[in-house]
C-alpha cells in the first residue's frame, strides 16, 4: 500500500508540474521566435537601406527603429513615420516582415 501510495504521489507531483514544464518550453520558443524573426526583419531593414538609403528620413524616425531593432524587436511599437517617405519606407518593411514570416503587427509602426 505505501509503494502505491509513493507511486501515486510521484505521478500527481510529475501531473503537476507538466504544464509549468512545458508553458516553460513554449515560453521559450516563443522567445527564440521573437529573436528569429527580429534577424530577418533587421536583414530586411538593412537590405531597405543599402537600397534606398536614408535620406528623408527623421532622426525621431531612425532613432525609434533602431531602438527597437537594439531590443531585439521586442519595445512598444512607437516608431510613427511622418512623412511620405517614412510611411514609404513603413509599408516596405511591413511587407518584408510578412514576407520573412513574421505577422503585419510585427513590425513597430504605430503613431499615437
Amino acid at each position: 500500500m505505501c509503494r502505491l501510495a509513493v507511486r501515486c504521489g510521484l505521478l500527481a507531483l510529475l501531473l503537476g508540474a507538466w504544464p509549468a514544464l512545458s508553458s516553460d518550453k513554449e515560453g521559450t520558443q516563443r522567445r527564440q521566435w521573437t529573436l528569429e524573426k527580429c534577424e530577418r526583419y533587421k536583414t530586411a531593414w538593412l537590405t531597405l537601406v543599402s537600397r534606398r538609403g536614408i535620406a528623408d528620413l527623421g532622426p525621431q524616425f531612425l532613432e525609434s527603429h533602431d531602438a527597437f531593432i537594439a531590443s531585439g524587436c521586442t519595445t512598444r511599437a512607437d516608431v510613427c513615420p511622418r512623412s511620405a517617405r517614412e510611411l514609404d519606407v513603413a509599408n516596405a518593411m511591413v511587407i518584408a516582415a510578412m514576407n520573412a514570416g513574421a505577422a503585419s503587427t510585427f513590425p513597430p509602426f504605430a503613431c499615437r
